[in-house]
């Protein structure tokens, strides 16, 4: 029964969308807030990363970028260094459960790597 409840636990999602966001502008304002802490010479990823406006959610491991588009556009950049990029040529709104099978299948069989392991997905 711990084994399944484990399980379970792995089994939900963040679904994150970013309104009026720019990953620009979320690096800026977290070195501005260094910069005027004086702890530039402290730099560190985590505490980097705390002040960042997406501290509170869970790391990325999935970007979907629909409508033919092949770039991040500005989006999340600190957070998907590690993060599986999928380009999908449906429009936002008909992107459907079904394609969201597709790619959440296509997902489960990349290898991640994170900076050089292999993890494979099962």
């Amino acid at each position: 029964s711990d084994a399944l409840a484990s399980d379970k636990e792995k089994r939900g999602f963040t679904v994150g969308l970013a309104i009026n966001y720019g990953g620009r502008q979320d690096i800026l304002k977290a070195v501005n807030q260094m910069a005027r802490e004086k702890k530039i010479e402290a730099l560190d990823e985590a505490h980097f990363s705390e002040l960042l406006s997406t501290k509170h959610l869970p790391p990325v491991d999935l970007v979907i970028r629909t409508g033919g588009e092949r770039r991040l556009s500005n989006f999340l950049l600190w957070d998907v260094a590690y993060a599986e990029l999928y380009f999908s040529d449906t429009l936002w709104p008909d992107f459907d459960e079904k394609c969201l099978d597709d790619t959440l299948n296509w997902f489960g069989c990349r290898e991640r790597r994170y900076g050089g392991r292999i993890m494979k997905l099962t």
